[in-house]
């Protein structure tokens, strides 16, 4: 295998300037996770502690196997979505290690809002589950709930992929044999009940947990009998008189202790059907990626650069290097797994998505999983390309790509606008994850190509009615277009409306993509059936 020859001066004014840049991108993102790990106010914080309860993070600190990683999904979720709700939504999803098994760990933050439900919060918990189910990972759940959040109800109750799917799912995980398993720390009301109760083995803790469909006030409102909370809905009732209950915990982390038994005695652990190597790190050093990714988004990055800095040993077996050099494909290694890469280095012609069409197809026949690296602008436009027959091979493009049923991974490392964006495995042809460097963009298109669009739009306006306007008037109704998508197209707010897994430091991406894969990998594989490809 060829290795992939980098020569970056990382002396140049340029490439000094990129660096600094992305480093302070790099430090807005790790105070954007800080946020997120706090969770609610010192003072919700304090009664937990006063109750002698553990904080939800150090709950799932103590379920994972110690010095285990937990790939968190959706950390920065409703980011300046709701007053007074910081970054998470109310809740901490994730995968993580439990008694040796890779799990799918659901905790609610009752520091924030009770744990209650807003529809962030259920957009986050659905996609957790959905990935688990894709992945078949048991998902424990730690529950300490006050439900809905009834004033966004719209965004709660009425539709698919919203609080009801999440019961849905739990129900038809459980009864495809994936193991649902749930700890109540904490008093957990209606929907915060239904979740245990629908659950195949669940803990509760003595005095503390409790579940309930209707709390003691709404008992008493709806029918004068006065009751307390553990009479109620307690461990003790639960477990001894009602059953909905299966083990009564003494504490938090005794309540953890037996579920880390539970998930010890789920059977055999999948075993992996990839043949893994040993991992080498890339010949070409990874922290120069900071200083390669140009600073200004309009400047395009040398994404073979990028690429030699993520593969092992910097190695790359490139497909049909010399056509349709715009899209980078070819097979490697990241921490030991096969993988086939398919990177932007420029605008997507006929040719780079015949290429693409190709090379999906042999990592389908071959069991190889696909990494799409977006960095691109869109497919090139105009008469000739048209005549070329652009809109027919895209087509074959996107259709290989939907297609494919190899496990499939989605990395914005620049721009990703319009059809190029779904082309590259877009949220919406349903990736197995997909994460965003901090500087990743994505948009119907891009923020000065929108403004003159709609600005052109403008003038045949003034055409029609006989009238004009002042350049100064044509900038000043521009401006405020091109600032709405440079705010649509920002990584963050694709994170906080959940719509990618995560944004991750350049430097973690082999890490990340190395968890993801052993997922994939204990999967059996399938078999991909291709749509039409239009001749």
């Amino acid at each position: 295998m060829a290795t992939m020859k980098s020569e970056v001066s990382t002396a140049s004014e340029e490439y000094r300037r990129n660096r600094e840049a992305y480093e302070a991108r790099i430090a807005d993102l790790h105070i954007r996770r800080a946020a997120a790990a706090i969770g609610g106010p010192e003072r919700a914080r304090r009664l937990h502690r006063d109750r002698k309860q553990l904080l939800p993070r150090e709950r799932v600190a103590a379920l994972l196997d110690p010095g285990s990683p937990f790939l968190e999904f959706c950390q920065l979720a409703g980011e300046g979505m709701y007053e007074g709700v910081p970054p998470g939504g109310s809740i901490i999803t994730g995968v993580g290690m439990v008694s040796g098994r890779a799990c799918m760990i659901i905790a609610n933050d009752a520091t924030v809002k009770g744990g209650t439900y807003y529809g962030i919060t259920c957009k986050k918990h659905v996609r957790a589950q959905r990935f688990a189910w894709q992945h078949r990972l048991p998902c424990v759940t730690l529950v300490q709930s006050g439900g809905a959040n009834l004033p966004d109800q719209p965004n709660i109750f009425p539709d698919e992929g919203q609080f009801g799917s999440i019961f849905y799912n739990q129900i038809r995980m459980s009864s495809e044999g994936i193991p649902q398993i749930a700890i109540v720390h904490g008093p957990s009301t209606a929907g915060g009940a239904y979740m245990p109760a629908l659950c195949d083995e669940t803990v509760i803790v003595r005095n503390q947990g409790a579940m309930f469909l209707g709390g003691p006030q709404l008992v008493y409102a709806a029918t004068k009998e006065e009751v307390g909370m553990e009479a109620l809905g307690g461990g003790e009732m639960h477990s001894r008189v009602s059953g909905v209950t299966d083990h009564l915990a003494e504490s938090d982390g005794h309540a953890i202790a037996i579920t880390r038994d539970i998930v010890a005695h789920l059977g055999e652990i999948p075993a992996q059907r990839w043949t893994v190597t040993p991992p080498r790190p890339p010949r070409a050093d990874p922290n120069d990626i900071y200083g390669l990714i140009s600073a200004d988004p309009r400047v395009p990055t040398t994404n073979r650069d990028i690429v030699a800095r993520l593969v092992d040993d910097s190695e790359f077996h490139e497909f049909k290097p010399l056509y349709g050099d715009t899209l980078i494909t070819g097979f490697a290694r990241i921490m030991g797994f096969e993988i086939g890469i398919l990177c932007n280095n420029g605008v997507l012609f006929s040719e780079s998505a015949l290429k693409a069409t190709h090379f999906i197809d042999l990592c389908c026949k071959r069991n190889i999983p696909l990494l799409f690296m977006a960095d691109v602008t869109g497919f090139m436009v105009g008469r000739e390309a048209e005549e070329g027959g652009i809109s027919k091979h895209g087509a074959k493009m996107i259709t290989a790509m939907a297609s494919a049923n190899v496990p499939k991974y989605t990395l914005i490392i620049g721009n990703a606008y319009g059809a190029g964006y779904l082309s590259m495995c877009g949220r919406a042809f349903r990736p197995n994850a997909m994460m965003m460097w901090p500087n990743g963009r994505s948009a119907i298109m891009g923020p000065d190509q929108a403004a003159t669009t709609l600005a052109m739009v403008k003038d045949e306006g003034h055409k029609r009615e006989g009238t004009s306007w002042t350049d100064a008037e044509r900038e000043a109704y521009r401006a405020p277009v091109r600032k709405t998508f440079e705010d649509f197209a920002n990584a963050y707010n694709f994170a906080r409306n959940t719509w990618c897994d995560m944004v991750i430091d350049p430097l973690e991406t082999r890490n990340v993509m190395a968890m993801l894969l052993d997922l994939a990998g204990r999967l059996p594989q399938q078999h991909t059936d291709f749509g039409v490809l239009r001749m």
